[in-house]
């Protein structure tokens, strides 16, 4: 008996990808940061990451398990760094340290961009787009600039993008057994 296991990649993906448009289209200066966003963030940018990473490691794959299940969880301790100060919980970060932990999450973000090296052309983009929107929002929060932060907000709106255009190309190309979106893929 076959035990065929589905793809969970187009899952995380469209939980990272919506997520981050919606929180950049913030970033960019369109909308306030309100409840929407962070509703997305703790349960598809979250909890749905988290499930897929999970999925991923059933299939043995330790670049989507490292991938969705930190990405899962950098969304659930972002909402909890917005939501418990003003709850009441906990003090709010100084800006500045919050700088540093974009910019660990760069750095991580780094690295596994490192880690597509081999894999498909939208993946390689994802990931580099990601690293780069990591690294601005650092700066935007060391300097204060409002500038670098819209500049970030375009540039994380065109990283989720990316992301939902990949899991769609797996989703459809895996759906109608051909290529209709292409991810430029490695041979």
């Amino acid at each position: 008996m076959e035990n065929k296991l589905s793809n969970p990649a187009p899952l995380g993906l469209m939980g990272f990808g919506m997520t981050t448009v919606l929180l950049n289209i913030h970033n960019a200066g369109f909308f306030p940061l309100g409840s929407m966003i962070l509703a997305m963030g703790i349960f598809y940018g979250g909890i749905g990451q988290v499930i897929a990473g999970i999925l991923e490691f059933k299939k043995g794959n330790t670049f989507g398990t490292t991938a969705f299940t930190s990405y899962g969880l950098f969304w659930l301790t972002l909402v909890f760094l917005i939501v418990f100060p003003k709850i009441g919980w906990l003090e709010s970060p100084p800006v500045g340290f919050m700088g540093w932990y974009l910019f660990m999450w760069g750095v991580f973000t780094f690295m596994m961009w490192i880690g597509t090296f081999g894999n498909n052309r939208a993946i390689q983009f994802i990931f580099l787009t990601l690293w780069i929107l990591f690294f601005l929002l650092a700066i935007r929060d060391w300097s204060g600039s409002a500038l670098i932060g819209k500049i970030a907000g375009f540039e994380g709106i065109i990283c989720g993008l990316s992301a939902i255009y990949l899991a769609m190309a797996e989703v459809i190309n895996e759906t109608q057994k051909k290529v209709v979106l292409p991810i430029g893929a490695r041979d």
